[in-house]
C-alpha cells in the first residue's frame, strides 16, 4: 500500500474533520474548527496543513504552526483503520520539516494527559515530556 503525504487545502476540509472525528479528536465546528476558521490559518504562511493519503484517502492529518518564536506540532491523528504503522511519526517529521523552514529551533506539541499513544509516538519521534509546565488557557468561548 502507497501513503504519500501531502499538504491540504480547504478542498479537504471534510475529510479532515472526519479524519479527527473517527480518531477521536474532538471538534469544534462553533469555533476553532470552523470552516472560516480553518480557511484563515490555512491561508498564512507560518501554517501548514498535512496529510496521509492512499488511494485517494485521507487517513492522517497533522497541523504545523511557527509562532515566531516555537513551532507546534497539533492536532496529528490517524484513522483507527492505519495505526500502528508508524504513520504519525511520518506526519510528525513533515511538520517539524515545515518548522525548522521557518526558524524553529524549538519544537512542541500538548497532548492531554490521557492519551497515551500520542505521548509514545512523540517520545519515538524525539520529543521529552516536560512534566514541570501547566498549561493556562483563556478562551473566548467553549468553541474556541
Amino acid at each position: 500500500m502507497d501513503i504519500e503525504i501531502r499538504q491540504l487545502s480547504m478542498d479537504d476540509y471534510d475529510e479532515i474533520i472526519r479524519v479527527w472525528l473517527t480518531a477521536g479528536l474532538t471538534f469544534k465546528p462553533k469555533g476553532r474548527d470552523s470552516r472560516e476558521l480553518v480557511a484563515i490559518e490555512m491561508s498564512k504562511a507560518h501554517c501548514a496543513y498535512y496529510g496521509l493519503e492512499t488511494e485517494s484517502r485521507l487517513i492522517g492529518v497533522g497541523i504545523a504552526n511557527w509562532d515566531g518564536r516555537r513551532g507546534w506540532v497539533n492536532r496529528v491523528a490517524i484513522d483507527p483503520d492505519f495505526r500502528g504503522q508508524h504513520l504519525a511519526g511520518r506526519l510528525i517529521d513533515r511538520c517539524e520539516e515545515f518548522l525548522v523552514e521557518q526558524g524553529a529551533l524549538v519544537i512542541c506539541a500538548l497532548i492531554e494527559d490521557v492519551n497515551t499513544p500520542s505521548m509514545s509516538t512523540f517520545e519515538r519521534s524525539g520529543y521529552n515530556c516536560e512534566d514541570n509546565f501547566k498549561y493556562w488557557v483563556k478562551r473566548s468561548s467553549m468553541d474556541a
